[in-house]
């Protein structure tokens, strides 16, 4: 087993990147792109290891044991729990990158959020992209090129992965996880591609019961107090899955707070452990604020999939559909509706994903007027 093997439906990239690590066509920088769940950071990662192998990614050696585990010295993944890079993590980066490797081959950072950089954080990041240390490389992950400051992108190696079939993401499943044939076929269509988010559906009850609270939010817009209870209901969810997601890590980051500050000793230290403990919650608070959004907006997506099955189904198109299990639901939509109507519902959940998102509009706000947007007309309407 190599450390290419958990990168689903990217043969192309992985030879480019086989190469690479084989010492044909390496650059100091790279530019991972592809949709969410395609599997950017993955395929970094797989990388990192293949750069510190003598065999470019054996997947059994201790070097690619380490890498992948996130315990090799030369290896570093950042991320950001803001909604953007400040100023003072890109520099923090910066001084990385001038540091020469603990081994013999490289060091390497891995940018999970190359996307969230700004103009300020951006440029503090410009000259080590361009001219690194000798034996320093950066891969960064972003949705698409676009996403990313040109000053940038420009300075890398494009690698664009792909949406993985809904066959691959199932095989994946059963061979990996060891999931059910029928399971594993419902997790990949549900999760359309996204590697995580189907490995999450297959393992989770709670994530697949979550799900089906959302999918089946559309068949009962009827009403403007069906709307409005709608919006509290996938408010609910998502704030319940974003906690579940956070609440660990948060009681982690405060157990080591006071280890590090010996605060079971009131006596010691209390002046820095009160400021020191200022400065976590404050970074508790935007990264719960961070996923939140970041829920909302899969939940979004999943929305999004019932009435692109909806078009699919009143136009007839051939394929599967997402939500195959929805079947009488989706039969009633089409039956209430148009495709044309179906589309604009679409347009109008990407409308309010941009207002949360991008203009900071409060959720139960923006979820509120979109389900309203979404409401099936009166009988006999066209809308």
């Amino acid at each position: 087993m190599t450390v290419w093997d958990s990168l689903v439906g990217q043969a192309r990239p992985v030879e480019a990147l086989r190469a690479a690590a084989g010492g044909q066509g390496m650059s100091h920088a790279w530019l991972f792109t592809g949709p969410p769940g395609s599997g950017r950071s993955n395929a970094a990662i797989a990388f990192a290891a293949a750069l510190q192998c003598e065999q470019a990614g054996c997947g059994s050696c201790h070097s690619c044991r380490t890498v992948l585990a996130g315990s090799h010295a030369d290896v570093v993944v950042v991320s950001t729990e803001s909604v953007q890079f400040r100023v003072g993590e890109a520099r923090e980066l910066v001084r990385r990158a001038a540091l020469s490797p603990v081994g013999q081959r490289w060091q390497v950072i891995v940018v999970e959020d190359a996307d969230r950089f700004n103009d300020h954080s951006g440029n503090a990041m410009l000259k080590a992209i361009e001219e690194p240390n000798a034996r320093t490389v950066w891969l960064l992950c972003a949705p698409t090129v676009d996403d990313v400051l040109p000053t940038i992108r420009s300075r890398c190696r494009l690698v664009t992965l792909s949406t993985p079939s809904t066959p691959d993401v199932a095989a994946f499943l059963e061979r990996a996880d060891g999931v059910d044939p029928a399971l594993a076929a419902r997790a990949a269509r549900a999760s359309q591609g996204h590697i995580g988010r189907a490995r999450a559906l297959a393992r989770d009850e709670g994530a697949r019961r979550r799900r089906d609270e959302v999918v089946a939010i559309p068949a009962r817009l009827t009403s403007l107090g069906a709307c409005m209870s709608a919006a509290t209901t996938l408010a609910e969810v998502t704030k319940e899955e974003a906690e579940a997601i956070t609440s660990d890590r948060d009681a982690r980051d405060k157990a080591d707070l006071d280890q590090a500050f010996g605060y079971e000793d009131r006596g010691r230290r209390a002046r820095e452990y009160a400021a020191a403990l200022k400065s976590l919650q404050e970074d508790q608070k935007r990264r719960a604020k961070r996923r939140v959004l970041d829920v909302v907006d899969r939940a979004l997506m999943d929305l999004v999939s019932v009435y692109r099955d909806a078009v699919a189904l009143g136009t007839g198109a051939p394929g599967e559909l997402v939500n195959a299990e929805l079947r009488a639901d989706l039969a009633e939509i089409v039956r209430t509706s148009t495709p044309e109507l179906n589309l604009r519902r679409i347009g109008w959940i990407f409308e309010a994903r941009q207002q949360m998102l991008e203009f900071n509009v409060p959720v139960p706000l923006a979820l509120e007027s979109m389900m309203v947007a979404l409401r099936a007309p009166a009988q006999g309407s066209a809308r």
